[in-house]
């Protein structure tokens, strides 16, 4: 079953940390999200295999926008 990952808030895609096929375990940390000069890792939250990451360094992200898809 595949896992979504979503944005918790509103904030600019400062790091991209994996890549799509990448092997990650659960407290990975996918990509580093900067709001109000605070940097918020987005962790993976399951065991898997990155099937998609929707966003790019540079992105700003909304709040419920997707960031990554594990299986």
């Amino acid at each position: 079953m595949a896992e979504e990952i979503r944005a918790e808030m509103v904030a600019n895609v400062w790091k991209v940390v994996a890549a799509a096929g990448d092997a990650v375990s659960e407290g990975d940390t996918l990509v580093i999200l900067e709001s109000m000069k605070m940097e918020i890792p987005v962790l993976a939250e399951s065991d898997g295999t990155l099937r998609e990451l929707a966003v790019n360094e540079g992105d700003v992200v909304q709040e419920g926008d997707l960031i990554a898809v594990i299986e």
